[in-house]
């Protein structure tokens, strides 16, 4: 149990006083992190450390605003569109996106603007058709600096198309 303070002591004399026994006793010994610098001591005060903590240690994530992660979500579907295997596909990726765009643009929520309008479909579809030629003409590239052999596999593919269809 915890002493009381002495009367005569002050209080940083008496809590030092503690210290020193403890150390004494060997209490501090082998404590956890013991000899390592503090985490975090050169980051700047942040208000809610002991939010983004405690998330942190659940293995949740940070709620985030719901403009901010559509902001993300449509930098993240046009990196992703460019790389899309068809045509179709960068379509059925936009446009759910549109749609969320759409409703954030008529009933915005509280808080920061989007600043993005729909995503002009035809305009994504053509930067990915230059992708793909451009993707077309280093593969014929390299097929040319490798012997001039082009992919046995599609043409069996192609073959077996014929002969079942």
């Amino acid at each position: 149990m915890t002493e009381r303070k002495p009367a005569g002591l002050s209080f940083e004399s008496w809590i030092d006083g503690q210290i020193r026994e403890a150390e004494e006793r060997g209490e501090f010994d082998g404590l956890p992190g013991s000899g390592k610098p503090l985490p975090d001591a050169g980051r700047p005060l942040d208000d809610n450390w002991w939010i983004k903590q405690k998330l942190a240690g659940e293995g949740l994530v940070a709620m985030i605003h719901p403009t901010l992660s559509l902001r993300r979500e449509i930098e993240d579907v046009l990196e992703a569109a460019l790389k899309a295997p068809s045509e179709r596909s960068v379509r059925r990726m936009l446009e759910p996106v549109n749609e969320k765009i759409a409703a954030n643009l008529r009933f915005p929520p509280p808080g920061p603007a989007l600043g993005y309008r729909p995503i002009d479909v035809d305009a994504v579809v053509a930067q990915w058709r230059e992708a793909q030629s451009a993707r077309v003409e280093r593969s014929q590239g390299a097929a040319g600096e490798s012997g001039g052999k082009a992919s046995g596999g599609r043409w069996r593919f192609r073959s077996r198309r014929r002969r079942r269809g």
